[in-house]
């Protein structure tokens, strides 16, 4: 493959204001990652090649629109990260919230633990390299994941998302995907699932209104109630006396 060019990274004039909105003073931060990402992330297949031109419009504002749906202060787990959309961005653009970038893919979490490196972003973000279902139960002697808000972009439909994401939000945490244009349609298909799982019923809510154009389309789901293995577990341990903290 021919080697990328980083120039395509550039910030283009006419959405600088926007990512000045959107980073304030971290900018900087914002800037290097999208050239990691024309370059390596192009590189590793982590980004395609016609991608790297849009890098700002199509993915790092877009990511960076959904901050304003996430709480100060909170933890965020970003399941499926890649190439740490939206994770990184989110990290970059609030350095109030602690971020766990979850992803199962060997070459790609390198990736991520180099730019988090790279970037600076070692104090308030980790990696974990594997599923979904190995982040809720617990891996590699590590103990289970939870989150007060969980992210995830492009990953699957909305059954499915759920079904991954919901058991690793605390009970009143939140879901909050990134989704295209048929957002309505995919809750009127899938508000059943996520209801049996444990969600409420899902929003859908335009970040970056006024600011990015089109605001990025998210949807968003509390988690309300355990079900199945969680349930049963957050039972075992009441009857125990004191939870364990997390």
């Amino acid at each position: 493959m021919e080697a990328p060019d980083p120039t395509v990274a550039v910030l283009p004039v006419y959405l600088a204001g926007a990512a000045r909105t959107l980073f304030g003073d971290r900018l900087d931060i914002a800037a290097a990652y999208a050239e990691l990402l024309a370059t390596d992330g192009v590189l590793r297949g982590l980004i395609g090649p016609r991608e790297a031109p849009r890098i700002w419009d199509r993915h790092l504002l877009n990511c960076a629109a959904v901050a304003e749906r996430i709480p100060e202060g909170v933890e965020v787990l970003d399941v499926g990260s890649g190439a740490g959309l939206p994770g990184i961005v989110l990290a970059i653009a609030r350095p109030d919230l602690a971020v766990t970038l979850v992803e199962p893919l060997a070459r790609r979490t390198s990736f991520l633990i180099e730019a988090v490196e790279r970037l600076g972003l070692g104090e308030t973000v980790r990696v974990f390299r594997g599923r979904a279902e190995e982040a809720a139960t617990g891996a590699a002697g590590l103990a289970p994941l939870r989150a007060d808000v969980v992210t995830a972009r492009a990953v699957a439909p909305l059954d499915r998302l759920a079904a991954w994401c919901l058991p690793l939000a605390v009970p009143n945490g939140r879901l909050v995907a990134l989704k295209g244009a048929s957002a309505a349609e995919e809750i009127a298909e899938h508000a059943a699932a996520v209801a049996k799982l444990g969600g409420g019923e899902p929003a859908v809510h335009r970040c970056g209104v006024g600011v990015i154009d089109p605001p990025a389309t998210v949807v968003e789901v509390v988690r309300e109630r355990l079900v199945g293995r969680a349930r049963a577990a957050a039972g075992k341990r009441s009857q125990g006396g004191r939870s364990r903290r997390r």
